[in-house]
Parts: C-alpha cells; structure tokens; sequence
C-alpha cells in the first residue's frame, strides 16, 4: 500500500474503512481523511470541527491533518470531482450495498484519479473455509472464520465493476496463498505456499490488490505550448511603374 500511493499526487485523498491500517501514511497529499461506517471502528469528530480543520489546512511545521469522519460508504460528503486518491482496504467485502459504494467512489474522483482496493478472494483457501463455516453455521454449527457482515467479490467480478464505471485497471496482484489457520505456529509452517503460490498457483491467492483509474471520454490533457507559433509569410505587392505623357 506503501509503494502505491507514495507517488500518487494531488491534494485530497480518503481512506474508506480499516481504521487499523494507516493506508495513507505514505502519502504526501495535504489533506487526508478517514472515513468509517460505524461508531465502534472510529472516534468521531463533530462535524464543525472536522470542517474547519480541512478549511485550516496543514499549518507550518506541522503533518498533514487526518480527519475521521462517520459516513456511509454509498453517501460520501464530498463534492463531485473533489478527490484525487481513494484507498479501499476491504471496504467493498464489508459494505452492505459494494456497486452503489463503488459508484460513489466514481462519483467523487476528479478525471485521471485513482482508487486502490483490497479485497478477499472467494476462489482460494480462504474463501473454501468461509463459505464452509457459513454451511456449518446454516446448520447451527460453529463460528465464521472471516468477518460476516458483507459478500466477498471476485477478482475478475470487480473488473467488469470498474469497465462498466469507466475506469481503467492500472496493477492487479494476489498475495496470502498459506492457508486459513487461526495458529501462528501453523502459519510460519506454511509460508513456504506463499512463495510458491506466487509462481504456481498466482491467482488464488486470498487476497487480491487492485489500482485503476478513472477515465473520463472526450477530454484530452491540455500540454504547454512549448512552441510559438509561426509569423504568417508577408505577401508579396506588385508595384506599377508610372510614366508621364
């Protein structure tokens, strides 16, 4: 997430949800918010406060402000072509409503602005275990292994999402190939299927990391006009000769 967005210029960018990882840390956009969609995952801000401090600024000296906002995540307060940057780490598998979410996300990017996303993959370890221990708790029998409050979409799925809203998959990359076990113990035991998952297996990976961007018809980037442009070739004006009578 670093290495992305660390490169990533413009002025306001938006991390929606996963408070716990600090996606934007290595941005050096001026203003950077935090949003999230429910009182336990935030320490909310009153609403004047958190306006006058994006009004304020970075002041001298000091980091760029990060501001939490309570929002959802379909109805985002900013205007139409404000942000430059939006971070999704697993807001999507999270949302009750991800197309309308990723709409928004459309909404509010200006033209040739990014979103990066994080999702789980359905179609790994993982995602067998999920939709097992979903079977099992149908049955009244034990406990999810994964958060339960949204669906988990498909690498290939979020593709169409982004053509149909016109953005344009700039990276696409699968990672966490070991399986679902709960015991650290185990999981060093396995890590040896992450560097050969890599090469074997790419694409089943638990998880998977997604930057587009979005792209808008019918604009062109205006370049500066390093050339000036060429003084018209004067006309020649034929001359009569006068002679007396």
């Amino acid at each position: 997430m670093d290495r992305v967005v660390a490169d990533v210029f413009g002025y306001h960018a938006l991390q929606l949800g996963m408070p716990e990882l600090a996606a934007l840390q290595a941005n050096r956009m001026p203003h950077r918010w935090l949003a999230g969609n429910t009182l336990d995952s935030l320490k909310v801000k009153p609403l004047h406060a958190v306006a006058s401090q994006a009004a304020a600024g970075p002041q001298d000296g000091q980091e760029p402000l990060e501001i939490s906002l309570l929002t959802d995540f379909a109805a985002l307060p900013f205007e139409s072509g404000s942000l430059d940057l939006l971070v999704l780490p697993h807001a999507l598998d999270l949302s009750t409503d991800p197309h309308a979410a990723l709409r928004e996300v459309e909404r509010v990017l200006v033209p040739e602005g990014r979103v990066v996303i994080c999702g789980f993959n359905p179609a790994s370890l993982w995602g067998l275990r999920e939709r097992r221990a979903r079977l099992l708790k149908r049955m009244g029998w034990g406990e999810q292994f994964l958060p339960h409050s949204g669906e988990f979409i498909g690498y290939w799925r979020l593709r169409d999402w982004l053509r149909l809203l016109s953005f344009e998959v700039e990276t696409g990359q699968f990672g966490c190939y070991r399986p679902a076990v709960r015991s650290e113990k185990w999981l060093h035991r396995f890590a040896w299927m992450d560097r050969l998952g890599a090469r074997c297996w790419p694409i089943f990976g638990a998880v998977y990391f997604v930057v587009a961007i979005k792209r808008v018809r019918g604009m062109r980037l205006l370049e500066p006009a390093w050339k000036t442009a060429t003084s018209r070739a004067k006309a020649q004006v034929t001359l009569t000769n006068r002679t007396r009578d």
